[in-house]
């Protein structure tokens, strides 16, 4: 096995990837989902994490169009290496046998379980929070004007991840995905709940692009893509652990802090509100000049994520609802 290094190892085989691994036991982490497989292990005496995916057999990577292995083509392009020092990536090195959705990516990591937000209804630290924050800024500006000329995830499709038409195939196997399932409970709500916005979202659906080409007209960035707490730790130095890139590619900065709110909101310490002039402020801090851009930016994320997310919200509190409905339409106004 490779030590660290700025070059990233690539394997030939999972079995070189996790060669001379012992005391392997699979887990089944309360915050997965999507289809993987999981494992824990020891190389050369030092904890490390697998995650072995495949199109065939992860619903997310099916409704995200995902067939090409995104986090694979970020990480041989040494994007993974290029992040602040303020951000743990904890990935050791990467495999992929196969081509196509049968492909079969492993993920060996270092052993970051100590250091994860524990699952739970408990708030976050004040301070873990902030500090989230603070490095998602730092990663943005990091990768300010990225261009995407890898081939990754394109934003048009990934508005449509969650959206009816997507999900319906998922609907019919033998064990329908929890996210899945009530994705589709949500939609049936929707109508009723909130009309005016579940018609903004099944246009938007229908029609993606017109909100990506509105964003394309603000400052872009690469992003990791899921900033849910399942996927986020501190560690004792206070850097950032940021694992799963399941969603990489060229978005707006603002993209990422709206999927945060959108999925955190429950375990924040602080309103929304404070959370968005938080991260602009630290963006600022970082060497990034928000005048002229920022405010249609971010309607057009709150927009953007609510197209992803609106069934989410639509099975939970009723003043979620309200409040995302209402920065949904804030951000529609952007639209020329």
């Amino acid at each position: 096995m490779r030590t660290e290094s700025t070059t990233p190892w690539i394997a030939a085989s999972l079995d070189e990837l996790i060669a001379g691994a012992t005391d392997r036991t699979q887990l089944h982490p309360e915050d997965a989902r999507s289809g993987a497989v999981f494992e824990r292990l020891t190389i050369n005496g030092e904890p490390h994490f697998l995650k072995v995916l495949s199109a065939d057999t992860d619903w997310i990577m099916r409704c995200t169009g995902n067939t090409t292995n995104w986090e694979f083509k970020v990480w041989k392009a040494g994007v993974y290496q290029r992040t602040p020092d303020v951000i743990d990536h904890a990935m050791v090195g990467m495999s992929l046998e196969g081509h196509g959705p049968t492909a079969r990516l492993a993920q060996l990591m270092t052993d970051r379980g100590a250091d994860m937000v524990p699952p739970g209804d408990a708030l976050v630290p004040l301070e873990h929070h902030l500090g989230f924050i603070d490095h998602m800024a730092a990663f943005h500006a990091r990768f300010m004007d990225w261009h995407d000329d890898i081939g990754v995830r394109d934003l048009a499709r990934l508005l449509q991840t969650f959206a009816p038409e997507t999900i319906a195939p998922e609907l019919l196997v033998d064990d329908v995905p929890g996210p899945v399932f009530v994705a589709n409970q949500g939609w049936g709500l929707l109508p009723s709940l909130a009309p005016r916005l579940n018609a903004l979202v099944r246009e938007i659906h229908h029609h993606p692009q017109h909100v990506v080409d509105a964003m394309r007209e603000t400052p872009m960035t690469f992003v990791a893509g899921d900033w849910k707490l399942g996927n986020v730790g501190r560690r004792s130095d206070g850097r950032t652990v940021l694992l799963d890139w399941a969603y990489p590619g060229e978005a707006p900065p603002c993209w990422d802090l709206a999927w945060y709110l959108a999925l955190n909101r429950a375990r924040m310490p602080q309103t929304k509100e404070a959370t968005i002039a938080h991260y602009r402020s630290r963006l600022e801090h970082h060497g990034v000049d928000t005048t002229g851009w920022w405010e249609r930016q971010l309607g057009l994320s709150m927009l953007g994520v609510v197209a992803v997310f609106a069934w989410e919200k639509a099975v939970g509190d009723p003043a979620e609802l309200a409040w995302w409905e209402a920065a949904a339409f804030d951000g529609a106004s952007w639209l020329g």
